[in-house]
């Protein structure tokens, strides 16, 4: 069973990133036959439909907050948004990359990769095509702002001292120094794809007629009051944890039909201008279901989290944190969070301590890239088809531009990680 895991999983990144396959036929055709090749036969439709149905509400989450910031921008309630971050960094993509990072760096203070995405992506999409930057910067600089961020409240830091039975302080608080050097390193990063698109489009800018600053954009009186009132609601009650994210964003679609679009027609032609990306990310998203369905139901993700282990020569064990960090954020290409931090990581965090090794030690090298660097480009977590979507790109485009330097960013901490003391060689 590992081994057909390891062929569904190579199977599908090799169709995806070759462009030989789209996602959605990929991420059905491969696993499906995996499944009916190792001898499942028609259980495999129950699998499909537990991986659907555990998708359900991030599905409607999706489909609802796609609605809902397209309605709240053809309202204009971003324009002015848009006008102040233009004031700030220019028509110069040297500050507007690193200022991207930045943005989607504060947004991520609450832990949430999606909401990251939501607000980011839509704001600065518009500035970005005005401008001719590519699109892949977009989503690699918001990629690396809330993959490089593992706070004591995100999923992967809560996973990872769940499973080991200590306190996400206790995991943290010895890494803040390696995720600075993370930041520093990523918003080099930044700054260094801000000036390389600033040489690329200087021929444009320079043939461009002068025009002076854009003035500022009409603010549509108490709507535009009432819309940004409405967002921080329905964002602060999906963060905030007291209610369903889906039903927040289904409540505010409703609302912002009806504030901007007063009667049935007007919203009719609303809900249709932005049918297309929700239908289109709902079926990317019950794809994803089939496959990490399929993987599940199979017994395939924990065969191959057993062989990985049992795998590891007897020699390596006391560098198992070492070699853990530096293959973490491919791993999430492989494994789900939940199957990797409830599955995996006490399997290795057991062989460790055989070793002497603490287990707070094997879990603080995971989180330096498992579905930390690694989860915006994992076909295995919603969040990457939302990067995608909202970005305008192809997932096989965002994984070949944005996996290279979330993998280095991956290196980086895991070197500072041995500079500080935290695990060695």
């Amino acid at each position: 069973m590992a081994l057909w895991g390891a062929l569904t999983i190579a199977g599908v990144l090799a169709a995806i990133m070759s462009r030989r396959l789209s996602p959605l036929a990929a991420l059905v055709l491969i696993p499906v036959v995996t499944s009916l090749a190792s001898g499942f036969g028609l259980h495999t439709s129950a699998f499909i439909l537990s991986g659907i149905q555990s998708m359900a509400s991030v599905i409607s989450m999706f489909v609802f907050a796609i609605l809902f910031f397209g309605i709240l921008t053809d309202a204009g309630m971003l324009a002015p948004l848009i006008h102040w971050i233009l004031r700030i960094v220019g028509k110069h993509p040297v500050r507007i990359v690193p200022g991207t990072f930045l943005l989607a760096l504060l947004l991520h203070l609450d832990g949430s990769g999606a909401v990251v995405f939501l607000i980011a992506l839509p704001a600065l999409l518009p500035l970005y095509d005005e401008l001719g930057i590519d699109r892949r910067i977009l989503a690699c600089a918001a990629s690396l702002a809330a993959g490089v961020n593992f706070l004591p409240w995100t999923g992967p830091t809560i996973r990872a001292a769940a499973s080991l039975h200590v306190s996400t302080i206790a995991l943290f608080r010895p890494l803040l120094p390696v995720q600075i050097v993370g930041l520093l390193f990523a918003i080099g990063v930044c700054t260094w794809l801000g000036l390389r698109e600033e040489r690329r489009l200087r021929p444009a800018f320079a043939a461009a007629p002068s025009s002076a600053p854009p003035p500022a954009p009409r603010k549509s009186g108490f709507r535009f009051g009432i819309n940004v009132a409405l967002t921080l609601a329905v964002l602060g009650a999906a963060v905030s944890g007291k209610a369903e994210p889906a039903v927040c964003f289904m409540l505010g679609t409703v609302l912002g039909l009806i504030v901007n679009f007063p009667n049935a027609e007007r919203q009719r032609v609303q809900l249709e201008a932005h049918a297309k990306a929700a239908i289109t990310i709902t079926a990317i998203l019950c794809a994803a279901g089939c496959f990490t369905g399929i993987l599940k139901g199979t017994g395939m993700l924990a065969a191959m989290a057993t062989a990985c282990v049992h795998a590891l020569p007897a020699q390596l064990g006391h560098h198992i944190p070492f070699l853990l960090a530096i293959i973490a954020m491919p791993l999430s290409l492989v494994f789900d969070p939940d199957s990797f931090y409830f599955g995996v990581l006490p399997i290795l965090a057991t062989t460790a301590g055989a070793y002497g090794i603490p287990s707070t030690t094997v879990a603080q090298a995971a989180l330096l890239g498992e579905h930390t660097t690694g989860f915006p480009v994992s076909p295995l977590t919603p969040a990457t088809f939302l990067v995608t979507g909202l970005s305008e790109i192809d997932l096989g485009e965002h994984q070949r531009f944005t996996g290279p330097w979330l993998f280095l960013a991956s290196l980086v901490m895991t070197l500072a990680a041995v500079a500080f003391g935290i695990f060695s060689f």
